[in-house]
């Protein structure tokens, strides 16, 4: 059985996983009324070659896409500093910290779309997962000393 506190690495993924669901239904609706509008055809979601999006609905299916690339390396660590038993509140600080500027970043994306603040918040998202990393292996390293 493991230890509760070392449970507390997990939450960051469920409040990752509630922003990939909140998006995936923003980026639904958002098709839907498209749809329903007629901005968009409905024979371009057969394979997303004949017409196009407006920009609205192209910015947020970009982002949603975004929510599979760099975040699966933060789900990756996470579990891997939890099964290796290394939580650590720094641990667990940084996973928050990354989950927080990844909803900052989704919200810049998603309403202002100012590139210099979204790409901003991005790196520092990206800053914080290379600290994990990079944190998890000193401690794997440290582990395996004799």
């Amino acid at each position: 059985m493991s230890d509760p506190a070392s449970n507390l690495i997990l939450y960051p993924v469920f409040a990752m996983f509630a922003l990939v669901i909140f998006v995936l239904m923003r980026m639904r609706s958002m098709r839907f009324a498209a749809v329903r509008n007629r901005e968009v055809d409905v024979r371009f979601y057969r394979a997303f070659q004949e017409g196009s999006e407006p920009e609205p609905l192209r910015v947020i299916s970009r982002h949603f896409v975004n929510l599979f690339e760099m975040p699966v390396l933060f789900y990756v660590g996470v579990i891997m500093t939890y099964v290796t038993q290394n939580v650590s509140g720094w641990m667990v600080g940084c996973a928050w910290t990354y989950v927080a500027l990844r909803y900052a970043h989704s919200f810049v994306h998603l309403t202002s779309n100012n590139v210099p603040v979204r790409v901003s918040v991005y790196f520092a998202s990206n800053a914080v997962l290379l600290v994990m990393w990079a944190t998890l292996l000193v401690q794997l390293l440290r582990a395996g000393e004799p």
